[in-house]
């Protein structure tokens, strides 16, 4: 998650805040703003690259898959 939409989403929870706490918004948005980072920087993630990575890998090893299984078939019938 980037810095931006941490600081997006820490803003909309201060603004959410009731009006009696308003006077604190500053210092809670600053709360929240550390608390999220801190809660996703315990999150196990990984980037959107390194998703894009695997996913190909895993579509190369279900074509390879795939193949083999006929391939098997194409054997069992010769028997």
């Amino acid at each position: 998650m980037s810095d931006e939409s941490i600081e997006n989403l820490a803003r909309k929870l201060a603004e959410s805040v009731p009006e009696s706490l308003r006077s604190m918004r500053e210092d809670l948005e600053t709360n929240f703003r550390g608390v999220l980072r801190s809660g996703i920087s315990k999150l196990d993630l990984v980037t959107r690259e390194e998703f894009d990575v695997q996913e190909a890998v895993l579509a190369r090893t279900r074509e390879k898959l795939e193949h083999l299984e006929t391939k098997l078939e194409e054997l069992e019938k010769d028997l």
